[in-house]
């Protein structure tokens, strides 16, 4: 992608133009040795080191003025094990090539994101999520972890070897070390049917709970400005298999999606009063579809319109009131918002900084289009999340800092704790994790 590609000068820039760092060095191992290496002669330098996957968060989580460390010749399966149904993979591999390497293989991730970019680590180490009921992140399918800590050293960790880093490292956020390799759960390729369905904001808000309870995988879009939204249920499937016709497919998802959305996007920012209704066509544009395919094709779509975005985990129970706050706060404000509100689920998991750590999460996404002014809507929209003990998305753009992040995380203190152990001098360390983490 080009977001990996460094820009003028050296700068490195993230996926959403919002980010950009100028490392004294980068360097692109060709193996674990080679990392290990890069990570000691840094120590020998004193320089800072941070990995980058594909660029995709819109924090400074992998802004470094240090070392770059670029994973893209670290990609590709090293084992299946069909007994254990198990996959491990090298951190640099995108998950859109794993998850087309696995279909090749007859096998499958249970859950994933919307979006593939991604590499596996940068997913992981962020906490990447698509919605469920009962299957949570791409990080809570981890089964084991190696990576190369602060000293060079290389570790492995699974729920047998070395338990504590095992909890902590599967949602790192890159301050434990470098991840190198990932062993996912994965299960026979199985076949997901998508039912994607306008229906009034209030009656989604009304029948949540049932609509949650009722689908293995729910979530809404809600266009701003409007009382309209977008569903989607994805359930298991016996099949047949019937895609979306290539026509069909190319005028809902290039065309609707990605082509028309980004004229909206443009007309929007040169003329933002037109945003309402714009946004009334836009959700009045979607129309119902069903579909039954393999799950990446399903749980998957691309993203050509580059945004911002801003993503917080609030307890499941109190999504509906988060979401009837933020209706007021844009409808009360003078704020323009062009692009929808993504609304998922996830079960509570046991991982230590994961957002849906301990309870059950309901993920409220807003975003804005790459270049628009987006803090003053960002701003209000925090403001209601963290009255609600919001937990930000890791890898989107919040203000939180250590003190408020420890109170919403009961298990904050065991983290810092164990990057106290694991890098002592904060060899990974940049101004983000230094923010949310603490000195």
């Amino acid at each position: 992608m080009s977001s990996t590609a460094s820009g003028k000068n050296g700068t490195w820039r993230n996926w959403g133009g919002n980010v950009a760092a100028r490392p004294a060095r980068e360097v692109m191992p060709a193996s674990v040795d080679e990392l290990a290496e890069a990570v000691r002669r840094a120590a020998e330098d004193g320089l800072k080191v941070k990995a980058v996957g594909s660029g995709h968060s819109f924090t400074s989580i992998a802004a470094t003025d240090g070392v770059l460390i670029r994973p893209q010749l670290l990609t590709g399966i090293r084992k299946i094990d069909r007994d254990d149904l198990t996959v491990t993979v090298e951190a640099g591999t995108p998950l859109k090539r794993l998850n087309m390497a696995l279909a090749r293989e007859g096998l499958s991730l249970t859950n994933m994101g919307d979006i593939m970019e991604q590499t596996v680590s940068g997913a992981t180490s962020t906490g990447t999520h698509g919605t469920g009921r009962e299957s949570a992140s791409i990080a809570a399918q981890i089964k084991g972890l190696e990576l190369v800590t602060a000293d060079g050293s290389v570790l492995t960790c699974s729920e047998k070897d070395n338990p504590e880093v095992f909890a902590a490292a599967r949602i790192g956020l890159g301050a434990l070390g470098i991840v190198t390799a990932i062993t996912f759960a994965v299960e026979p390729i199985f076949l997901l049917t998508a039912r994607e369905e306008p229906m009034p904001f209030d009656k989604v808000l009304a029948d949540f709970d049932e609509l949650w309870a009722e689908n293995e995988h729910f979530e809404f879009y809600w266009f701003p400005h409007t009382g309209s939204t977008n569903t989607k249920r994805n359930n298991r499937s016996a099949g047949p298999r019937k895609p979306v016709s290539q026509v069909a497919g190319w005028i809902e998802d290039e065309f609707l999606s990605n082509g028309v959305f980004q004229v909206a996007q443009w007309v929007g920012r040169a003329a933002p009063a037109t945003i309402p209704t714009i946004a009334r066509v836009s959700s009045k544009a979607l129309s119902a579809r069903t579909y039954t395919d393999i799950p990446y094709k399903v749980f998957t779509s691309p993203r050509r319109v580059r945004f911002v975005e801003m993503e917080y985990a609030v307890p499941r129970e109190a999504v509906t009131e988060t979401l009837s706050e933020l209706r007021s706060m844009v409808e009360r404000s003078r704020l323009r918002v062009s692009f929808p509100v993504e609304v998922r689920t996830a079960p509570a998991d046991d991982i230590t900084l994961s957002t849906a750590s301990g309870r059950d999460s309901a993920y409220i996404a807003v975003h804005m289009v790459k270049g628009t002014p987006y803090q003053g809507y960002f701003t209000a929209a925090e403001r209601i999340f963290t009255a609600h003990e919001g937990r930000p998305h890791w890898g989107k753009v919040n203000t939180r800092d250590a003190e408020y992040l420890a109170g919403v995380y009961p298990r904050f203190g065991e983290f810092t704790a164990l990057r106290d152990r694991l890098d002592p001098d904060r060899r990974f360390q940049n101004d983000y994790l230094r923010r949310v983490l603490g000195a």
